[in-house]
């Protein structure tokens, strides 16, 4: 596939990037690094304890599916005394109750009247009740569609009462209108929080928001970004995700005399590693008053390729439509820029373009296993799975000794088999890796999705030993320690072992934004939010795609609104980490 993608897969993160979600026990959809409350299934006894400001009821629990009024609890109703004996409090109550009614008969401009005498009649000492009718009457101008007074009310509400969360639901809502999405984020981690991440309904919407502002932010941050050049290892494996790139194929041939040309200069660049000389080495030559593109499209797919890696992707286009049009492009070359063009457009979340790229590939050079081995893991991450086996299955007859493409697919039947759940089918591909292990030795893949496979069994023992095996073969491959460090965490809570094992991936690989993005996770669990804010950011620097940008920005902006809202309500970190399951 990509860039990323591509040799994401080959260094043992196929997976989903929500696999971390399970291991750290959050919701990453979500973004939030929260888990969904602990005793959740317990969810018939009653919490533990409340927050301040109220009873349940009052606060708008889970239960509360519809904002409404508050104060309806027949057991809190006041009977009308006489008037002559009758304090402000119990007549502020009695409008407030009057307004309820107004408000059940879809009455809203009489409950707003009733309303109104309530909060004039509450003595200021009555914070908490006066809190109660603002909100209530926020929830009456909601119904009216009349938002700016719905945040007005509800604002005044949570300054009686700053834990209110039905009013920091409701005042969430009217802002989402006016598309406030930073101060919607707040309101709704707030809400979450005091509910101890119990309402499946406030997690939607924040996992509503937090997606919306991360692409709202992702698409401000890619254009003023400065590129920046993916590792030595990571470029070793996009490459090797290629059984037949032309690219490599240049390469092996043999060059005795000092290279005088750009292109030349590009290729010994290549062969020393030094990868950030290779875009402008491509460029001189292209510069060249001689140059005739259409004998050498190879330095065009060169340094497409490079634009490719550096998230360059307008770039990337451009050359790499020369290619595809040109009469003169070898079938080869022209294959390999529409596989990368059909990955990159899968990164820019275009998959009809990146399926019409790879239909033109297999026209072109039907017998090209490449094609049908980066289209499957294409279609794994769209979770077509029967496809995706189809592919992989093509690539394999057309290619039996790529073994990346071999494990690719005993890994898809492994799906396959569970989404059938078809046991005689597991028992196969079982065999099917061991077959793996003993043709391809050397293949880190074969390790590395057995032990996804070990994992999904919860046979995290045997898993630890493949990763291992993993890293045996590739000891520099940082992305391997990454998933043994999350293993620690799913196998046995060893939060210091599993950051042990992030910590080497960084020490191996300072460019490795899956370890940045998963440490800040957990950061984030343990409630070091600073920490984690610092950890997203060097993962920000480091991404490539919209999409992958836009998922850090999630985690970040999630783990902001989280320590603004602690500092705000004066919450402790540590407790609340304790709500989340890691300490």
């Amino acid at each position: 596939m990509g860039a990323s993608s591509g040799a994401g897969s080959i260094s043992g993160s196929t997976l989903p990037k929500w696999q971390l979600a399970l291991a750290v026990g959050a919701p990453v959809a979500l973004g939030l690094g929260y888990m969904y409350y602990r005793n959740s299934s317990k969810s018939a006894s009653r919490p533990r304890g409340k927050p301040k400001g109220g009873t349940g009821k009052e606060n708008g629990t889970a239960k509360d599916k519809q904002l409404s009024v508050d104060g309806d609890d027949p057991s809190k109703v006041v009977s009308p005394p006489q008037p002559r004996n009758e304090t402000p409090l119990e007549k502020a109550t009695r409008y407030k109750n009057e307004g309820n009614d107004y408000f059940k008969s879809g009455k809203y401009d009489e409950a707003i009247l009733s309303y109104n005498k309530a909060i004039e009649t509450c003595p200021t000492e009555n914070s908490m009740d006066l809190a109660t009718f603002y909100q209530n009457r926020a929830a009456a101008y909601d119904h009216l569609k009349k938002y700016t007074a719905v945040k007005a009310d509800c604002t005044k509400a949570l300054e009686l009462n700053p834990r209110y969360i039905k009013a920091l639901q409701r005042r969430a809502r009217a802002l989402e209108h006016s598309r406030e999405w930073v101060s919607v984020l707040e309101d709704v981690t707030a809400a979450c929080i005091l509910e101890q991440f119990s309402n499946q309904s406030t997690l939607m919407m924040a996992d509503r928001v937090l997606k919306q502002l991360g692409r709202q932010h992702a698409k401000e941050h890619i254009e003023n970004k400065k590129p920046v050049m993916p590792s030595k290892h990571f470029i070793r494996t996009y490459f090797s995700s290629f059984s037949n790139d032309p690219i490599l194929t240049k390469l092996k041939e043999s060059e005795t005399m000092e290279p005088s040309t750009g292109y030349a200069k590009a290729r010994q660049a290549m062969r020393e590693e030094k990868y950030d000389d290779v875009i402008s080495f491509c460029s001189e030559e292209i510069d060249r008053p001689e140059f005739v593109p259409e004998s050498c499209m190879e330095v065009y797919l060169l340094r497409a390729t490079f634009h490719l890696l550096l998230g360059r992707h307008t770039n990337a286009i451009t050359d790499l439509q020369k290619i595809i049009e040109s009469e003169n492009s070898s079938r080869e070359v022209k294959t390999n820029a529409l596989i990368k063009r059909a990955s990159m457009y899968m990164q820019l979340e275009d998959p009809d373009k990146c399926f019409l790229d790879f239909e033109k590939a297999t026209e072109i050079y039907p017998e090209c296993g490449d094609i049908y081995h980066h289209r499957g893991q294409v279609n794994l991450i769209l979770e077509k799975v029967n496809d995706a086996l189809e592919d992989f299955q093509k690539a394999v007859t057309l290619n039996p000794d790529f073994g990346i493409a071999f494990v690719q697919k005993c890994y898809t039947d492994y799906r396959y088999a569970i989404l059938s759940k078809d046991k005689d089918k597991i028992n196969k591909v079982l065999k099917d890796f061991e077959i793996a292990f003993e043709k391809f030795p050397d293949c880190v893949e074969s390790y590395t999705l057995y032990a996804q496979v070990l994992c999904d069994s919860q046979d995290f023992a045997k898993a630890d030993s493949y990763f291992a095996k993993a890293l045996q073969r590739d000891p520099n491959n940082a992305n391997v320690y990454v998933h043994r460090g999350l293993l620690q965490l799913q196998w046995n809570g060893n939060i210091n072992k599993a950051i042990e094992y992030i910590n080497k991936a960084l020490k191996l690989d300072n460019k490795c934004e899956f370890g940045y993005e998963t440490l800040g996770t957990i950061e984030v669990q343990r409630g070091n939010l600073k920490e984690a804010i610092e950890l997203f950011d060097q993962a920000l620097a480091l991404g490539r795609t919209e999409m992958e940008l836009s998922h850090i920005f999630s985690l970040r902006d999630a783990a902001k609104a989280q320590l603004t809202v602690t500092e705000r309500l004066g919450l402790d970190l540590s407790t609340l980490s304790s709500l989340q399951g890691i300490s």
